[in-house]
């Protein structure tokens, strides 16, 4: 996975400049559905990561958010599976929390993530074995998640853009108090790869793959867990393009835990 993980460095970088000419000469906004925005950016974006996987790997199958056509299926072992701009919203309002997002997945596994968020220059990457690093700069250091277990001294990731009433019930039973709010999964996901976090609940179906792909492949190497509500591991098999049974991504030390209140929650009943 050396050449893999090198090409998509630099393409989530390349891909980041394009989103940052953008952001700097003001979002063209076109809406996909009632609150689903899609921008030159994206598009622009998309497009080209689109265009370099396939020169540089022309049998692997790609998956990106902005391409027309995701229903014709993906036979190949490897897929790459890519989100130009997670966190279309913050790139709109203008709060820079939004991040190129590049994953492969190998017999529908994560396997390889890269996040960039080119407003701060951090480039959250891993792949299977390898290890998960943060390079900021001329700075590289190891990612590795808090070994906190005691869920009153963590903090949860949360969503900038909306609040969530089963996410609070959550909170409140497991005794999180804490929070940081930003946009992007793959940000909210590096968070708790830094220790700066520990936990982000997605309750609904919603999440596609392009969401969780590289986040979920870094968190792994890191040291943490990523399933849906039940507690099972996720998969990357198109047609199938979203999570019906949200997601959990937390720093694995009461994972099991989190699922247990959770499904709780959602269900409304007491444990």
């Amino acid at each position: 996975m050396k050449k893999e993980i090198e090409i998509a460095k630099e393409l989530a970088v390349r891909a980041g400049t394009i989103l940052m000419k953008h952001y700097s000469e003001g979002p063209a906004v076109d809406w996909k559905g009632t609150a689903s925005p899609v921008t030159a950016a994206d598009r622009s974006a998309g497009a080209f990561l689109v265009e370099e996987l396939r020169r540089q790997f022309p049998e692997d199958g790609i998956l990106c958010e902005e391409e027309a056509d995701k229903s014709a299926p993906l036979t190949q072992r490897r897929i790459w599976v890519i989100d130009p701009m997670d966190g279309t919203k913050q790139f709109i309002n203008r709060l820079g929390e939004f991040a190129v997002m590049i994953g492969m997945a190998v017999d529908g596994i994560a396997t390889l993530g890269v996040v960039y968020q080119p407003t701060m220059d951090k480039l959250y990457v891993a792949a299977s074995g390898m290890g998960a690093f943060l390079v900021q700069g001329q700075t590289t250091r190891p990612l590795r998640v808090s070994p906190e277990s005691d869920a009153s001294a963590m903090t949860i990731a949360l969503s900038r853009s909306h609040n969530s009433p089963p996410v609070e019930q959550i909170c409140q039973r497991l005794g999180v108090r804490e929070s940081i709010r930003t946009g992007s999964i793959g940000i909210k996901v590096g968070l708790i790869c830094e220790g700066r976090a520990h936990l982000y609940l997605h309750t609904q179906e919603g999440p596609s793959q392009w969401d969780t792909c590289a986040p979920e492949a870094i968190l792994r190497e890191a040291g943490g867990r990523m399933t849906d509500l039940s507690n099972n591991s996720l998969r990357y098999d198109p047609p199938g393009l979203r999570h019906v049974n949200g997601v959990i991504a937390s720093s694995g030390a009461i994972h099991n835990r989190i699922v247990e209140v959770a499904r709780s929650v959602l269900s409304g009943t007491r444990l």
